[in-house]
């Protein structure tokens, strides 16, 4: 997997757009079948119970699914994903640090697919699994992707 070091991501900063921005992630690693992304738990992201909202792993895993099949390596160019289903298991709590969610796509055709992910805590323990169906968008079936 790449560290993408050698070109711009998305950085959980104001160059994400709408509810990503809310939600304040960073891209970690991103490559043809995986995505990796990080969020820096902050008091927003809780519950009532203080520990991180359901909504915020749901939310998470769907980004990390759909980019595990999206990737595209052409500057200024993007692929794109609608979400056909997704099914989300919570394992465990958190309520603070960092969590890492990973995404990886195990199958598809020429415009469906399917991934798997899961949110870990900072010390590896599992809080969320999820399994998701998508469909590429027109345009985002071949690599080139779209302008952004």
């Amino acid at each position: 997997m790449s560290d993408n070091s050698d070109r711009p991501f998305i950085s959980g900063g104001q160059d994400l757009p709408g509810f990503h921005r809310l939600l304040g992630y960073r891209q970690v690693a991103w490559d043809e079948t995986t995505a990796t992304i990080e969020l820096e738990l902050r008091p927003e992201h809780l519950n009532l119970g203080g520990v991180v909202h359901g909504g915020v792993l749901t939310s998470l895993l769907d980004i990390a699914l759909a980019e595990a099949g999206t990737y595209c390596p052409f500057p200024g160019r993007m692929r794109k994903a609608i979400t056909l289903s997704l099914t989300t298991t919570f394992t465990g709590q958190c309520s603070g640090g960092v969590i890492r969610v990973t995404g990886e796509k195990r199958a598809g055709g020429s415009r469906i697919f399917n991934s798997t992910g899961e949110v870990r805590d900072a010390d590896g323990n599992l809080l969320a699994i999820a399994e998701g169906t998508y469909r590429l968008r027109s345009g985002s079936e071949s690599p080139e992707g779209v302008p952004i």
